[in-house]
């Protein structure tokens, strides 16, 4: 066996004890996130995360960096998205990483007094530059997955916020109404679209209400949307009526050239709901 294999047994054969004192030296007082958890499960989860990551990296010593990382990210993207570091700071992981990194220059030395005048000082200064390299490498890995992961969260939350403030609520079997409330920028004019269809379809409706009253304003190209999704509607046999379009916004429809020809308008959404004979409310 050679010493970057003895090297590497010694790491495996000490991680539970690295992982014991790297949790046991966390500054309570000053941890945040992840840290700062007293529920058991919480610092149960930690602590194996902690030995995990130790058996992927003492086989830093026995294979390539190209090799060793192919199978690393699978942690480093596991850390990425697990929902305790996501509400961690980053600041506060990339610390522990560093910490951790002592934890290995030191075990380095450990392991080198074991064999005191038999390792050549350039091979273990060689150890430790290799590992200083490989905790970069992995910060920077860690910080581009979590991220990713933070634009994908965010991505979802607004989605969902932009779902919630698009609702299509049924009012009698397949009747039902869209109130748009607030600005629509084009972003949202798109997602209003998309849910809507996607709604109108799951809940099977055939005739839409849909009152802008309370929407202030809107530029060309989200009254073209707006314009769209009736259209669309129409294509997909639901039948449509607008109420409460304020002067602004339709002056833009017709600086736009939209036809409002073969939709059906309301002053608003009362008059719509009572004009029309197909609703009734028993």
């Amino acid at each position: 066996m050679n010493k970057n294999e003895q090297l590497r047994t010694f790491l495996l054969n000490n991680a539970k004890r690295l992982t014991e004192e790297w949790y046991d030296s966390l500054d309570k007082n000053s941890a945040i996130g992840v840290y700062a958890s007293t529920d058991s499960k919480v610092i149960q989860t930690l602590k194996e995360q902690n030995y995990e990551f130790h058996v992927y990296v003492c086989n830093v010593f026995i294979e390539d960096e190209k090799t060793f990382f192919e199978e690393f990210e699978v942690w480093i993207n596991k850390i990425a998205k697990d929902n305790e570091h996501t509400r961690t700071p980053l600041a506060s992981i990339i610390k522990e990483f560093m910490r951790v990194r002592k934890q290995y220059c030191d075990s380095i030395d450990e392991f080198v007094t074991t064999y005191e005048g038999h390792i050549e000082p350039t091979l273990i200064d060689a150890w430790e530059q290799h590992i200083i390299r490989i905790f970069d490498i992995t910060i920077l890995k860690f910080v581009t997955a979590a991220e990713q992961t933070s634009r994908m969260q965010l991505k979802a939350h607004q989605e969902m916020i932009h779902e919630l403030s698009s609702p299509v609520i049924v009012i009698k079997k397949d009747v039902a109404l869209l109130p748009l409330v607030g600005d629509i920028d084009t972003a949202r004019a798109k997602m209003i679209l998309e849910s809507t269809l996607q709604q109108c379809a799951e809940k099977h409706i055939a005739y839409l209400y849909i009152d802008l009253s309370g929407v202030v304003m809107v530029d060309t190209m989200v009254a073209h949307q707006i314009f769209q999704l009736i259209d669309t509607l129409n294509l997909l046999g639901i039948k449509c009526t607008l109420s409460g379009i304020r002067p602004e916004v339709a002056q833009t429809a017709i600086q736009l050239g939209l036809s409002f020809e073969n939709i059906r308008i309301k002053s608003n959404l009362e008059q719509a709901l009572e004009s029309d004979v197909k609703i009734t409310f028993e």
